[in-house]
């Protein structure tokens, strides 16, 4: 997919919020005072549009900083809306390197059953063929059969390779298998699903420590990254998803799925704004290259709907 593309599709999927947040500006239409009155209804629309409280409030109070009195058309608030978007998106926007040495580069992905995960990680590995790194899978997500056969499918069509067990069987035990078969193989980069389950934190809690544990014993470092992928149609849930894994599994960084067909794609500013995680790609689509590395200013004038 041309860039493009990828950016007319990136508009399609954020039409619903963009959309969302032009029927809430309403009040605004035509040219205004960029007075107390408007900044409240600004913020409100920002809110509604699930940017978050914090994040609403700090972009109006941007805006009254540099307009607060001056007469402000619609395209130009738009316009003025979508800077303070990116300025909030900037400093989050980092793409998943491959840089560890020695290899490889162990890249754990966590997430809730639904969140899009394991589709993600074959769209993650996609990724980093195309910057012709090697690449392996492992199936650590022993708790549901349906999950290493998803994965399996995956690694076939993309032709990788993939380390998997039998269900319930230990995930410990196929992540130290996975890191000694890409290490023989010399693979860059080993992307591992985890469980998704939360019912019970202490559970996957202790299935994520005895995972590090393992890890360390092949490579102190390891993991390199943890990712967390968030469904963009949960909207503020996501950002409950994000407390929890970040005390279950120390999250360093994000992925958001879903974009394409929800008004919630705001949430995206409320997480950057709240937690300063790296996000390092969103996904808006199903195909194998539906997947991008996340670009702060493009997705700030989509969410503002600046064409």
């Amino acid at each position: 997919m041309n860039e493009t593309s990828w950016s007319q599709r990136l508009f399609g999927g954020f039409r619903k919020t963009s959309e969302r947040l032009a029927t809430n500006l309403t009040g605004v239409v035509g040219t205004a005072r960029l007075d107390n009155a408007t900044l409240d209804e600004v913020e409100d629309a920002l809110i509604v549009s699930d940017l978050g409280p914090s994040a609403a409030a700090r972009i109006c109070a941007k805006l009254a900083e540099k307009r607060f009195g001056l007469e402000i058309g619609e395209r130009e608030l738009k316009e003025a809306v979508a800077e303070e978007i990116a300025a909030i998106l900037r400093p989050v926007a980092k793409p998943l390197e491959i840089a560890a040495f020695p290899r490889p580069q162990v890249i754990l992905v966590i997430g809730v059953n639904g969140s899009g995960k394991t589709t993600t990680i074959a769209k993650l590995a996609h990724l980093f063929q195309e910057d012709d790194y090697g690449v392996m899978l492992a199936a650590g997500d022993t708790f549901r059969a349906a999950a290493i056969d998803q994965l399996a499918t995956w690694a076939e069509r993309i032709n990788v390779p993939i380390v998997r067990g039998p269900e319930g069987g230990d995930p410990a035990s196929i992540v130290f298998d996975a890191v000694r078969a890409a290490t023989e193989q010399g693979i860059d980069a080993l992307v591992v699903d985890t469980a998704g389950r939360l019912q019970n934190k202490r559970e996957l809690m202790d299935e994520l420590a005895k995972i590090r544990r393992v890890l360390g014993r092949l490579n102190p470092e390891a993991p390199h990254d943890v990712v967390l992928v968030l469904d963009a149609t949960n909207g503020q849930n996501a950002l409950a998803q994000i407390d929890v894994f970040r005390e279950v599994a120390g999250v360093t960084g994000l992925v958001m799925t879903k974009l394409d067909g929800t008004a919630r794609g705001g949430v995206l500013v409320a997480a950057a704004e709240q937690y300063g995680l790296p996000i390092h790609a969103i996904g808006v689509g199903e195909k194998i290259d539906d997947l991008r590395p996340f670009d702060p200013d493009l997705v700030a004038r989509v969410i503002a709907g600046v064409a």
